[in-house]
């Protein structure tokens, strides 16, 4: 009996020990593969264990490394839309059903990229979600995680489009991957991978935020925060406990109670942390192989411009670090109009030229939303044209679609005419006012002595529009749409707006 359970216990044990091969979170069923680069497939088993990896009629073997991690690579596949099962075997089996190959997104920012399509908030999002039967779109939603160090997992579960569940797709994401499928023709796959109210720096490595001039100030208030923290908790949970105490005291009594809780102290574990996102969420993803991203985030460094500046390059190189991919396009969303409380600061502009100033970095493009906005709903209900606008972006610039127009007019150069400037715009074909006005409007002017003034503009041939105020009869620089919530915006021949701009440095 003894020796029975001497080796009943021994087994438990074996068994215990035992790492069953696990593959990384992106592969599991329903997966879309992206097309026409080597694929790497990757995971954790015992060490030494001996992995096979079989797709397509392809398939690698290799040996779990000391720590038990293992990474195949498959060769490059063509788009196939039929379903077929990638299948890992080491000393147990698994095997991913409904697995094709197409294009894969990664979709990431903050609520407006989170922004479901059937929340509600989204305009004709019920009706989107009703009709979307598009079994070759699917999306991944990778699951709110904060970590202090880089991860390998992550969780998440790839969802195949239909009325049952489109309607917990990122809204921006859905649009954009329905455009490319119709474009197309082939499975797309969107990593939606974004967190409300979320500021940049979580999202950048901690190499990479620590070599930044803004990520360097950020991590310094980062660390005031966390040094603060003590202090701010016991604060908090004696304000906590008083507030308690009221509530029971009027539950008691009969009378109502409406004070509300006191907020918790941003700390440790806080989606702010700094390189916690990218830690917890992008970091787990990599390498899969990905066709580009979309970005779609910036309204929670409002008022943090300066620092903008080299922060969303420096996420854009990082992640391209991250996954190996120097050249990965990557797409982003310039904010809209927002009145904010007050629609003629300038705090919104200025988010919006940092962002412009990320297209120095080559596979890049931003979609304009500055007649798409809300100017009393920081959430603005217009996702479709957002996710159009990206899709045109992604249809000209990845796909060579030379036949597609991905820009609205854009500031190329300012000239002196006179008391008047001559502002000349590239992809201006069909340059015309807004529908619904009867001038352009958005223009000002200043001279050397700084002090804008708004301005009269009119349309000339050849993409020009001439400005001038009577107020500056000599004026060195020209302003369009420098407002938070500045108003309508020209359009090129295809209904899209014109970039909002400034030609000075001031």
């Amino acid at each position: 009996m003894l020796n029975r359970i001497l080796a009943l216990g021994l087994l438990v044990s074996t068994v215990s020990l035992r790492a069953d091969v696990v593959l990384a979170p992106p592969f599991a069923d329903h997966a879309v593969l992206q097309r026409g680069v080597p694929l790497p497939v990757w995971g954790s088993a015992d060490p030494g264990e001996e992995v096979t990896v079989s797709f397509a009629s392809r398939r690698r073997a290799v040996r779990a490394d000391a720590d038990g991690r293992w990474r195949v690579e498959l060769p490059a596949l063509e788009a196939d839309a039929t379903p077929a099962e990638l299948v890992v075997t080491g000393k147990n089996r698994v095997v991913l059903r409904d697995v094709v190959v197409g294009d894969v997104w990664l979709a990431s920012g903050q609520s407006n990229m989170e922004m479901a399509l059937g929340w509600g908030r989204v305009a004709n999002g019920k009706a989107e979600a009703a009709a979307a039967k598009f079994p070759l779109i699917r999306e991944i939603k990778i699951a709110k995680a904060v970590a202090d160090t880089p991860r390998s997992t992550a969780r998440g579960e790839w969802r195949v489009c239909s009325p049952a569940t489109a309607g917990n797709f990122s809204a921006v994401g859905y649009f954009f991957a329905r455009e490319l499928h119709r474009e197309l023709q082939v499975p797309v796959g969107i990593i939606n991978c974004s967190w409300g109210g979320a500021l940049i720096e979580p999202w950048i490595s901690a190499g990479a935020l620590a070599r930044d001039p803004g990520g360097v100030a950020s991590l310094k208030r980062w660390q005031d925060t966390l040094d603060a923290y003590p202090a701010n908790k016991a604060r908090y949970e004696a304000a906590l406990a008083a507030w308690e105490k009221a509530k029971a005291a009027a539950a008691a009594e009969g009378r109502e109670f409406r004070a509300k809780a006191p907020s918790a102290p941003v700390g440790p574990g806080h989606q702010h942390t700094r390189s916690g996102l990218y830690n917890a969420m992008i970091h787990p993803l990599a390498p899969f192989a990905l066709r580009g991203v979309l970005w779609y985030q910036g309204e929670s460094n409002i008022g943090r411009h300066d620092e903008y500046r080299t922060l969303l390059p420096t996420l854009i190189e990082d992640w391209r670090a991250t996954f190996a991919r120097p050249d990965l396009p990557f797409y982003w969303v310039q904010l809209p109009n927002y009145a904010g409380g007050n629609a003629n600061g300038q705090e919104w502009a200025r988010l919006r030229e940092a962002q412009s100033q990320a297209l120095r970095l080559p596979h890049t493009g931003q979609a304009v939303t500055i007649d798409i906005g809300d100017p009393k709903d920081i959430h603005p209900a217009n996702k479709s044209d957002v996710g159009l606008r990206l899709a045109r972006l992604a249809l000209a610039r990845t796909y060579g679609r030379s036949e597609v127009v991905d820009s609205g007019p854009v500031f190329d150069r300012v000239e002196r005419d006179g008391r008047a400037l001559l502002v000349r715009f590239r992809h201006a074909a069909g340059l015309a006012k807004a529908e619904g006005v009867d001038s352009v409007t958005g223009f000002e002017i200043a001279g050397s002595d700084k002090k804008f003034v708004s301005a009269e503009a009119t349309i000339e041939p050849g993409g020009v529009v001439r400005v001038s105020a009577a107020a500056v009869a000599e004026p060195v620089a020209v302003r369009y749409l420098w407002r938070n919530d500045p108003g309508p915006a020209l359009r090129n021949a295809e209904g899209s707006p014109a970039a909002p701009f400034r030609s000075d440095t001031w």
